[in-house]
């Protein structure tokens, strides 16, 4: 970084500086309501991204776990300052509908289809994933869905419209809970469930679930932060929440995403910084 890029980086954090550097931890300045969604908390990911983005601000996040569909609800009563979620198409109609701005995206990672070892729907095989999601209604095998508007529960309803079937034609189960008790459900039941790549291997260890069902272009499963909008809540602190948006985008925070492994697998890739191609 040349000498004038440093100056003018130290002319923008120093009056931020002075707004964090307090020691009152009740202080408005002080603390950060970020809703997030429940796989994402379930990852153990948000246990090492934001300890480090509290001690260099000196503040406090209040991480508010709940399915994605709740979070843009609790944001657009204006009950949080940001969101950390999963679902490209709301929040692009959040934006639209003047609730949130400044979306960035910050990483991704994908989901697949668990199930029994012995496969019993014979999903492995299938050419798609409309037809793995086929093969489980026609063999009459019990699939639990988080059934609570999650962005998880939301690509699921997409891919189920996209292969044409009604899942409620087969033994299809909702549970109305978060990703790592519906994994707990679908293991006891036997059954198969669509869950995010990073939360099944969070939970890998605990279940005796597999994955049968990857990999297919469908299943990218991209993650974005959002401020909520200011102007519409001038009560939010949008100040931290730019503030928490720098940090996660930055190469610092996208390198503990990058790092942070299970079993020698990532589970999440950061996307904020692209890779610059090599100068000639």
């Amino acid at each position: 970084m040349s000498c004038m890029r440093k100056v003018i980086l130290l002319l923008v954090l120093l009056p931020l500086a002075s707004i964090f550097a307090r020691t009152d931890a009740s202080a408005s300045n002080d603390r950060l309501l970020l809703a997030t969604t429940t796989s994402l908390y379930d990852s153990g990911l948000l246990e090492v991204l934001i300890p480090p983005f509290e001690k260099l601000f000196n503040l406090k996040v209040d991480v508010v776990s709940v399915g994605t569909g709740k979070a843009f609800r609790l944001a657009r009563n204006g009950d949080v300052d940001i969101l950390l979620v999963h679902n490209p198409t709301a929040e692009r109609r959040f934006i639209k509908s003047g609730y949130g701005i400044n979306r960035r995206e910050v990483m991704y990672n994908d989901f697949v289809i668990v199930g029994p070892p012995t496969d019993p729907a014979g999903i492995k095989g299938s050419e798609d994933i409309t037809e793995a999601l086929k093969r489980i209604i026609r063999s009459g095998s019990t699939f639990i869905s988080r059934g609570d508007e999650s962005g998880t529960h939301k690509k699921e309803k997409e891919l189920w419209a996209k292969a044409g079937v009604d899942p409620a034609s087969g033994r299809y189960m909702e549970t109305g809970q978060g990703m790592g008790l519906t994994l707990r459900i679908a293991d006891e039941k036997r059954g198969y469930t669509l869950v995010d790549r990073g939360t099944y291997l969070a939970f890998r260890d605990k279940i005796g679930l597999v994955v049968v069902y990857e990999k297919d272009p469908l299943l990218l499963n991209p993650y974005s932060v959002i401020a909520v909008n200011p102007a519409r809540y001038p009560h939010v602190n949008y100040v931290l929440a730019m503030a928490f948006i720098g940090w996660i985008t930055s190469p610092e925070a996208q390198k503990i995403i990058g790092g942070y492994r299970r079993a020698d697998e990532n589970l999440f890739h950061p996307s904020a910084i692209k890779e610059q191609p090599a100068r000639k």
